[in-house]
């Protein structure tokens, strides 16, 4: 029985406005002037008009070229206030990083369509936050949080453009400009957006990531404000993945079951989506300038605030009850839930140089999770909100002196419904000038996530109110990075009352449960290049261990990837080189199972997937500021087996062959 308290229906909205205001800004971009010095403004037409970073093992130059104009102007500032600069350069790395995610996706592997979600291969459990999260993981993996925004401080108009296609009928393009409408104010606008169809039945994704961020400071420096306006829409069909026959068809490698559309899957009349709008806000006010007459003092107050809300909605037109029992509704099935918070944090913060910078901070956070209606299952009424405050307080301490380095962090909820508090010190030192040893520890206590707590569906046995206890972590790290040696990193954790999805026993639905035994878990990472040449041999090799009775966090053993390619310029250096084969590996596992209704991965310990290579052939290349990538990515998959699964059911990429670009514009 549900009983409906209020049900407004919120369409998607279309994203066609959200294109125009970017190409119009694009368009008119040309008209916006440089705040640099004219002698020193960049023609984006000549490759003699960029100075490039330094070259290092893996850029595409061993000496240092001086060229015009100055690319260290053109500044990127994440929301922690760590700059860098815009990087033109092709290096593996860029190669690693041109993905739908654009970062480097080691240790996950996408679903068979672009816009899909990931499946994890390994774990980081290093947590400083306090609340818990929405749910829905699974769609999160694009979904840009306050700490994927950057801000930016450019002497010119700077546009980026970039383009990848997609699988059947569609294409990924990003688009950004950003311009300083005087050297103390600046804005950028950008959109992501994807549509693609996929290779199997009813599996189109089409999502969308509207960035606009702002920059100001006043003239006499002291008031500095930044913020950024943020809306998301991913959108995926579900299918279920291949239905029993269809598994058996795929794996016998039968030619007949080439062409993946004909492969029959679980259900064709599903869909999830994800969407979010973000408002954020940070500035600070100087009370002691770095240039007054206690120049060895800074002291100033800031002030952060969040505005978002965010849902997730689930949509069936006739109920399955063969993978998800039985329903409320057998036609149009919709289940939404939503969640809005709002941030507030007031900070102060003080630098000495003897002492460091010190931070004292209280914040407060609103929430309102839940759902329009009211759920009576076996006589069970379900609840549909969990709403209130929470005030935490905490500080940060940094210090640095020569190659030292200290950096404390701690946080405690204080008042309110959820408790939760963690503490993380991390120290490093540099030995030398090419190692640098890094150690620290972790300790966290947080609520897990809110659809864990309370969760709604139509389908009768997705309905749930939890009072689990705090997910506590602990854990050890320690990294040594070396450009002559080795990158090597190693985390140790141990995990209580750790919460996950599986399938009810009795039911066979996916519910939450809570584990009852402390799971200890090792991730041991190696990262290094060889160079013969213009030949080099790039190698990540990860080693995991999980003890764990209960088998809830299943790992494979070991996740490798193994790039050999050659770089070089060609045609008196107007164009910059590099191919080569790509190898990743990882050994068999029980491998996570997805679930469509709640958007989530569960743990299953049925079936083992794994041992499979995937072999991926590329060739790149530099032409001045544009960057092309082709690749013929799993060119191995009709000679080594029908055995690749990115999850349950949920088969891998076919061999295919992609295109793509990014073009930096200096206007």
């Amino acid at each position: 029985m549900r009983v409906t308290l209020k049900r407004n229906i919120n369409k998607r909205k279309p994203v066609l406005s959200t294109i125009i205001l970017v190409f119009v800004f694009l368009l008119f971009s040309n008209l916006i002037g440089a705040q640099a010095n004219p002698e020193r403004r960049l023609a984006g037409t000549s490759q003699d008009s960029i100075r490039e970073p330094e070259p290092d093992r893996n850029t595409e130059g061993s000496k240092k070229v001086k060229l015009k104009g100055d690319i260290e102007e053109y500044q990127i500032i994440s929301h922690l206030n760590d700059t860098t600069y815009l990087d033109t350069t092709l290096t593996i790395q860029k190669d690693y990083k041109f993905n739908y995610l654009r970062k480097d996706n080691f240790g996950l592997i996408p679903f068979s369509n672009l816009g899909q979600t990931y499946n994890s291969l390994t774990y980081n459990f290093e947590n400083t936050k306090l609340m818990p999260r929405f749910g829905a993981r699974a769609r999160h993996f694009n979904f840009m949080e306050v700490e994927d925004i950057n801000y930016y401080r450019v002497p010119t108009p700077l546009t980026e453009l970039s383009y990848r296609s997609a699988f059947e009928q569609g294409q990924l393009v990003d688009a950004f400009f950003t311009a300083n409408m005087s050297p103390r104010l600046n804005f950028s606008i950008a959109y992501k957006g994807l549509r693609s169809l996929g290779k199997y039945q009813h599996l189109l994704t089409s999502t969308g990531n509207f960035r606009f961020t702002m920059s100001y400071a006043t003239k006499n420096d002291r008031y500095h404000v930044r913020g950024h306006w943020v809306t998301q829409d991913l959108m995926n069909q579900e299918n279920g993945g291949l239905d029993e026959d269809s598994v058996l068809n795929f794996e016998s490698g039968n030619p007949e079951f080439s062409d993946r559309s004909i492969l029959e899957v679980g259900f064709e009349n599903a869909e999830n989506i994800l969407v979010g709008k973000r408002y954020h806000l940070d500035h600070h006010y100087k009370i002691i300038k770095p240039n007054d007459s206690l120049a060895k003092n800074k002291l100033n107050i800031n002030h952060i605030i969040t505005a978002e809300s965010k849902y997730y909605q689930y949509d069936q037109t006739t109920a399955n009850t063969t993978y998800f029992g039985s329903s409320f509704n057998s036609n149009n099935l919709y289940d939404k839930t939503t969640l809005k918070t709002l941030y507030n944090e007031l900070q102060l913060n003080y630098s000495n140089n003897i002492i460091g910078d010190l931070q004292f901070n209280v914040n407060d956070t609103y929430y309102n999770y839940g759902y329009d209606q009211l759920v009576l299952v076996n006589g069970e009424t379900i609840t549909n909100r969990l709403k209130g405050d929470v005030v935490a307080v905490g500080g940060k301490y940094h210090k640095q002196y020569k190659g030292f380095e200290l950096v404390g962090d701690i946080g405690a909820n204080i008042l309110g419904d959820f408790d939760g508090n963690y503490i993380k010190a991390e120290a490093s030192f540099k030995l030398n000038k090419d190692i640098e040893a890094i150690a620290s520890i972790n300790h966290s206590s947080k609520a897990p996530n809110f659809n864990t707590l309370l969760y709604q569906s139509n389908y009768l046995d997705y309905n749930w109110q939890n009072d689990f206890n705090n997910q506590e972590t602990q854990q050890l790290a320690f990294k040594l990075k070396s450009d002559k040696w080795a990158n090597i990193s190693v985390d140790f954790s141990t995990i209580d009352n750790y919460v996950y999805f599986k399938e009810d026993q009795i039911s066979g639905q996916v519910s939450p449960f809570q584990n009852d035994e402390t799971l200890t878990y090792l991730r041991v990472r190696l990262e290094k290049e060889f160079r013969l040449g213009k030949f080099a041999l790039n190698n990540t090799i990860e080693y995991q261990s999980v003890d764990d009775a209960n088998q809830v966090l299943n790992v494979p053993e070991f996740n490798t990837r193994n790039t050999l390619y050659f770089s070089s310029h060609m045609f008196k250096k107007a164009l910059f080189l590099q191919t080569g084969l790509t190898v990743n590996y990882f050994t068999k596992y029980y491998m996570n199972a997805y679930n469509p209704v709640l958007a989530e991965f569960y743990v299953q310990n049925d079936r083992t997937y794994g041992n499979f290579p995937r072999f991926d052939y590329f060739i790149n290349a530099k032409i001045r500021q544009a960057r092309l990538f082709l690749k013929a990515e799993h060119f191995n998959s009709s000679f080594t087996g029908n055995n690749f699964y990115s999850a349950p059911n949920n088969p891998y990429r076919d061999f295919t062959v992609r295109f793509g670009v990014v073009w930096a514009l200096f206007l």
